[in-house]
């Protein structure tokens, strides 16, 4: 399956990013990954993923954000039948799911601290623990977590683990917003425009001088992300 996104660019600090992550792939060690959201931070893991020896294991997805507090930890480590309310039957979670493979963590700095504490011990021991158990499982994972926080500060508002961040940190990829990649806004623009002809089979001119400046003029706030919906809506709605 194609993804909707690639890593397309040649901004210096883009290509320094994309660089430093396929130099940590092969090392079977925890890469944080930071940046602003829409920038490109889950095909970051993608890489990390596909260029170790665990690219033919799993590649798990967890967006920390999308779960409340209080059902996070049952999903990352699993539970047993009869752990909680509503948990009619014993469930794995992502670590157990991600067994041999990669578990891909985003909005890390959303984690509680007892799922921070958790999250350690798996890292530092390679093991977990299901809610409602005391049997430890052994697994076999490697983290690749995502931010768009400024962890270290966190860390001094006593708001994040300074161990968990240390160990998290043996190689941090930081991802350039768009703002600062003036140069790949065009390339992209097009990319993603030549991509939409292709798909709705649209024989499709280009961009016009004029709008081209329009979309080098824009901040881009929601960076490629953005970038990507609005050419493929203009490209639509120009057929």
């Amino acid at each position: 399956m194609e993804r909707h996104t690639q890593l397309v660019g040649q901004s210096t600090s883009f290509l320094d990013a994309v660089e430093r992550a396929s130099r940590a792939a092969p090392l079977d060690r925890p890469v944080l990954v930071i940046g602003e959201r829409g920038t490109g931070k889950e095909l970051i893991a993608e890489r990390l993923h596909h260029l170790s020896s665990r690219w033919d294991g799993p590649l798990i997805i967890m967006n920390c954000a999308a779960l409340p507090e209080t059902l996070i930890e049952a999903e990352l480590f699993g539970h047993e039948a009869g752990a909680f309310t509503g948990a009619t039957k014993a469930r794995p979670g992502r670590f157990e799911e991600a067994n041999g493979g990669t578990l891909f963590l985003d909005e890390l700095a959303t984690l509680s601290s007892p799922a921070q504490d958790r999250l350690l011990r798996a890292i530092e021991y390679g093991e977990v623990t299901r809610i409602g158990s005391s049997r430890p499982l052994q697994v076999d994972v490697r983290i690749v977590a995502a931010t768009n926080e400024h962890l270290p500060r966190l860390v001094e508002q006593s708001r994040f683990r300074a161990d968990l961040l240390d160990r998290l940190s043996f190689e941090v990829v930081t991802l350039p917003p768009l703002r600062h990649r003036q140069s790949d806004i065009p390339v992209l623009a097009e990319h993603f425009g030549r991509r939409m002809a292709v798909e709705i089979e649209l024989d499709w001119p280009g961009f016009s001088e004029g709008a081209m400046e329009r979309i080098r003029a824009y901040d881009w706030p929601g960076n490629v992300r953005e970038l990507r919906n609005v050419v493929e809506r203009a490209v639509y709605r120009w057929a």
